[in-house]
């Protein structure tokens, strides 16, 4: 019996995301607000887009010293739709302006929104977004610098960083894409940094109100591997950035800390649990002619049997012999 055929479309897996056909230097792209911008030449690729040197449309070409660029991709992508939904909320110029005059500093690096809009070519549509235009990446800078950077420089860029986190966190926005190559230097001042590319921002707090995180096991992180949390589903969940604290007892946490005080107040290395002893504390717990002890009382026994320091004795260790205490 032949097999049966495949209805259209099973099967397969979702259709690839199409990549921007590459425009001529010259051409008109009109946004909502019916500005014009002129293109110039492509100076990068994305994803699925490119980008443009543009500038307001006049007479003349649009040189090497165009101070916007624009961003195309085909209308149906969606990294370019999440990431102006960001702009167009968070991004405008008067914001961002109103924020560091309340804030009292000079600069802020999320780049402005100057526009945006639908462009018809060939019966293809494409979107298009215009902003600053910008110099090299961080990632890049590091490189350079034979993958080192000054303790100063660190710590100025680490306070952009949280100038710019403070600002979209306050606009209902996370990020969610962090990393030196999406840090870009101003095009006309190398000393600002621009946190660049929101495709993947999400706004948590709509309106105020918190969004419920519901994990979903089907879909992977977001982001770039090598600088996703493997605990991130916990963090956003209102968990600790590590869930194995809370599986281990209190009382043997205490015990844990008090060994480490112990190798720095008097320089011998901490003893280690002796194999023999685990072996004869399971033995007993897993006797049938004795009442199985419960966890509280054979972590208290463990606690006196192996803290440096401590005598065997039941009960927790003297408050004034507590080396925790002492520091």
């Amino acid at each position: 019996m032949p097999p049966k055929a495949k209805a259209a479309g099973k099967g397969r897996g979702p259709e690839k995301r199409k990549l921007a056909e590459e425009f001529p230097p010259g051409e008109v792209l009109t946004d909502t607000g019916k500005k014009s911008w002129k293109l110039g030449a492509p100076i990068g690729q994305g994803g699925f887009g490119l980008l443009y040197l543009a500038d307001e449309n006049s007479s003349k070409t649009v040189g090497a010293g165009a101070p916007y660029v624009i961003k195309v991709e085909p209308s149906d992508n969606g990294p370019l739709f999440s990431e102006l939904k960001f702009y167009m909320r968070a991004a405008k110029p008067d914001l961002i302006q109103s924020w560091m005059k309340s804030h009292k500093t000079k600069y802020l690096g999320v780049p402005k929104y100057w526009g945006s809009g639908l462009h018809e070519k060939g019966g293809k549509r494409y979107r298009f977004m215009v902003m600053d235009r910008f110099g090299t990446d961080l990632q890049k800078k590091f490189e350079e610098s034979g993958r080192r950077f000054p303790r100063k420089l660190v710590l100025q860029l680490g306070l952009r960083l949280l100038d710019i986190l403070e600002y979209i966190h306050e606009h209902e926005y996370v990020h969610a894409d962090i990393k030196a190559s999406n840090l870009l230097l101003s095009h006309n001042n190398p000393d600002q940094v621009y946190l660049v590319d929101y495709g993947l921002a999400y706004r948590y707090s709509p309106e105020g109100i918190l969004k419920e995180y519901k994990e979903d096991p089907k879909r992977c992180h977001d982001g770039t591997i090598e600088f996703t949390s493997i605990d991130f589903s916990s963090s956003v969940n209102g968990v600790g950035p590590s869930s194995s604290a809370e599986k281990t007892p209190k009382r043997k946490r205490a015990v844990d800390y008090k060994e480490e005080a112990n190798d720095e107040t008097d320089g011998t290395p901490a003893k280690k649990i002796i194999p023999k002893k685990k072996a004869t504390l399971k033995k007993t717990a897993a006797s049938p002619k004795k009442k199985a002890a419960s966890p509280k009382k054979i972590l208290v026994e463990m606690a006196t049997q192996t803290t440096p320091g401590l005598k065997r004795g039941r009960g927790r260790p003297k408050k004034k012999a507590d080396p925790l205490e002492s520091e």
